[in-house]
């Protein structure tokens, strides 16, 4: 759209759907890791493992947080 010359807004339209679409993605991914990797971490009863995905867990939410 930028090497048409396209107009300045209708390029800012596309890049806010582009992000709100990645941030639906990372949505979908945090609650994946949730209900398998965390949820398998609990089920196992390991408190490392436990206290590994946890961690990986903020992690991601830090990173979605400040994107």
């Amino acid at each position: 759209m930028v090497e048409e010359d396209r107009y300045c807004v209708d390029v800012l339209m596309q890049t806010a759907a582009v992000r709100s679409a990645l941030k639906a993605v990372e949505r979908l991914l945090i609650e994946d890791h949730t209900s398998h990797c965390l949820e398998a971490a609990i089920q196992s009863g390991d408190p490392d493992e436990q206290r590994a995905k946890f961690k990986e867990m903020v992690t991601l939410l830090e990173k979605a947080r400040d994107s």
